[in-house]
């Protein structure tokens, strides 16, 4: 088991260590759970409260705490309490799952297909015709990328996911299990006769950048024509639909059941709360952020916080709700 000094980790975060510990610390937990040979997070001083209680023997402490650590136990004070602990959950991560093989030999890989260096591909996965996979490529078991796809270095495919064909791929991406990438968009008109819907073909691709990471059977549809784009960095939880021809800047949060539908653009650095829906043919601007749970019906200006359903200005939103309230218990 991976172990280490107070000081070792200290010496990785680069912070202030207050007090000391001779504990072996053998892993992270949350502050109520920790045992002795683990560290903990005081993220905010709301929490300091907790640390007399636990029985970690060190934690990350922000700026503004003032506890004292206590006997045998440590404090790493940082800027950033979040990030430092993200390097202490890399420290700890567990081994990914092992490749007996590079290529496993139950993978069906087309003879057309261009197959970088050092690329990894599990049980029962299918390449299709002129698919190019970079460098160090990982496709875990039943994962199917389908013809004239592009995917870039270092980008990892987990189990479930569907890659249709044309869509490129940026690197060091990573798609969490049952991810759905260039299905037909959503896209039905009624007959002439009126007695039926006719389908619209959907004959565009997605392009998706580098760095972004799309969780669990989430989905992005392919465009009408042209493409749906995710802009590199983007993060996007599981549940998520962003629909055919659909734009997202650089650096965008979608928070988990939320939805983009069709024709939506997203500037960069856009915030998306949980279960929050986009109208179509709607732009959102840089640095604007969609509360949870909001319906956004029209444009949304740079920077600014919306809420609700229909979503309007959040400032104004709560003003409303409060005077609603108000109204409500002087019947």
């Amino acid at each position: 088991m991976t172990s280490y000094s107070i000081s070792e980790i200290n010496d990785i975060l680069k912070g202030e260590l207050i007090g000391y510990t001779d504990h072996k610390i053998e892993g992270p937990e949350e502050i109520k759970k920790a045992k002795n040979n683990q560290i903990t997070f005081i993220g905010s001083t709301k929490y300091s409260k907790f640390w007399t209680d636990s029985e970690a023997c060190a934690a990350l402490v922000c700026p503004k705490s003032v506890i004292e650590p206590g006997d045998n136990r440590a404090f790493i004070r940082v800027k950033n309490v979040d990030l430092a602990m993200a390097k202490i959950l890399e420290l700890f991560s567990p081994q990914t799952p092992v490749f007996e093989s590079d290529i496993h030999p139950t993978a069906v890989i087309h003879e057309s297909a261009i197959i970088g260096k050092g690329c990894k591909i599990g049980p029962n996965c299918y390449v299709g015709k002129d698919v190019e996979l970079g460098d160090g490529v990982v496709l875990y078991p039943n994962v199917c990328v389908f013809d004239e796809t592009i995917i870039g270095e270092a980008t990892v495919v987990w189990s479930g996911t569907v890659i249709r064909e044309r869509c490129v791929i940026g690197s060091h991406c990573i798609f969490h299990i049952n991810v759905s990438i260039g299905a037909d968009g959503f896209g039905y008109r009624p007959s002439d006769d009126g007695r039926g819907l006719v389908k619209i073909p959907q004959i565009g691709n997605v392009i998706i950048g580098h760095h972004v990471e799309i969780g669990a059977n989430s989905c992005v549809d392919r465009a009408k024509f042209s493409s749906t784009i995710i802009g590199d960095g983007c993060k996007i939880d599981n549940l998520v639909q962003v629909a055919h021809n659909s734009v997202m800047g650089r650096s965008c949060i979608m928070a988990g059941h939320s939805g983009l539908a069709g024709s939506v653009t997203l500037g960069d650095g856009v915030m998306i709360g949980g279960s929050a829906s986009i109208n179509d043919h709607t732009t959102i601007h840089s640095g604007a952020t969609v509360a949870a749970g909001s319906g956004v019906m029209n444009d949304v200006e740079a920077g600014k916080t919306v809420l609700g359903y229909p979503a309007q200005d959040a400032r104004a939103m709560l003003k409303e709700w409060a005077v609603i309230r108000k109204l409500v218990k002087n019947q």
